[in-house]
């Protein structure tokens, strides 16, 4: 748990970053804009957060998931960016089916790599005898 609201705050570099992204380059961003963004952001991750909690809790879940999210997007008048979020979650969970594919993938290869060294000892062995 945090000690106080500025250990909740998300870090400048960040939050500029991603202001900066949809900027035009000749644009800066001042300091105290920057400072401005970073609580905003945070306020709003926490807004979101508590009213996500919230969803879950009364579905008696401990777990916030990202329907809870997409739904307190709705409850707090925010519904405007329901379909870019639901786009990013879908593309999130693609992403990660892919990573998991993979992985299992490369295991497989490994173990096939595995058995067919191993089945090649025993080739050799009875070669030999």
């Amino acid at each position: 748990m945090a000690q106080s609201f500025d250990d909740l705050n998300l870090p400048n570099a960040v939050v500029t970053r991603i202001a900066k992204e949809v900027l035009p380059e000749n644009v800066s961003i001042g300091k105290e804009a920057r400072t401005a963004l970073a609580k905003a952001a945070s306020v709003f991750v926490l807004y979101i957060t508590s009213a996500s909690n919230a969803l879950a809790t009364k579905n008696n879940r401990k777990t916030i998931n990202g329907l809870d999210v997409i739904e307190a997007m709705h409850e707090t008048d925010f519904h405007m960016f329901v379909e870019h979020l639901k786009e990013n979650l879908e593309y999130f969970k693609k992403i990660q089916q892919e990573k998991k594919d993979a992985v299992v993938k490369q295991k497989l290869q490994k173990d096939g790599e595995s058995n067919c060294a191993a089945s090649n000892d025993n080739a050799d062995e009875n070669d030999i005898q």
